[in-house]
């Protein structure tokens, strides 16, 4: 297990992220028409996975909307925002903030996906929710980027993820 923490407060998430070099696990989302949104749904695309408890925090807010302006407009590249917000809130989210370049997707109803990719908050006041946590995944399937947050109010680290989609890293 991991440790992350909420304004000092230790909380333990379960697993680990996978590893630089793994293939990424297969998952099975709910996007914002309830349609399932897997690893191939994105055919010779990267994909970055921003991964964030609520849609209702502002760092969650905000990261969307970063990488809606940054990431998403690279042409090779999708980026998947995952939390555990239902699909009718992701959808008003992006109604009301203008995000278009981005694919909403809630693990509600998929609990291997915060297991298998080590993301799932196990205890304290966020328990059963997802960790902050930015994966990259190549085009073969590979995970090329991990970062897991460690202060769960903080922001990932957007300049060296979107550097490894650029090829600069």
């Amino acid at each position: 297990m991991e440790t992350i923490y909420f304004k000092d407060a230790p909380m333990q998430v379960y697993g680990f992220l996978p590893s630089v070099g793994e293939a990424a696990p297969g998952f099975q989302l709910a996007g914002v028409d309830l349609n399932t949104v897997t690893l191939d749904s994105f055919p010779g695309k990267k994909i970055v996975l921003n991964i964030f408890p609520s849609l209702d925090t502002d760092v969650c807010a905000m990261s969307v909307r970063r990488f809606n302006t940054e990431a998403a407009s690279l042409s090779d590249t999708a980026v998947v925002c995952v939390s555990m917000d239902l699909p009718f809130a992701m959808k008003r989210f992006c109604t009301a903030n203008g995000i278009e370049g981005v694919t909403m997707a809630s693990a509600f109803r998929s609990p291997a996906f915060s297991q298998k990719y080590g993301v799932q908050i196990v205890d304290g006041p966020l328990a059963g929710l997802l960790a902050r946590a930015v994966i990259i995944i190549d085009k073969d399937r590979k995970v090329v980027y991990r970062e897991l947050v460690g202060q769960i109010t903080d922001e990932p680290d957007y300049k060296t993820a979107l550097a490894v989609l650029k090829g600069e890293i």
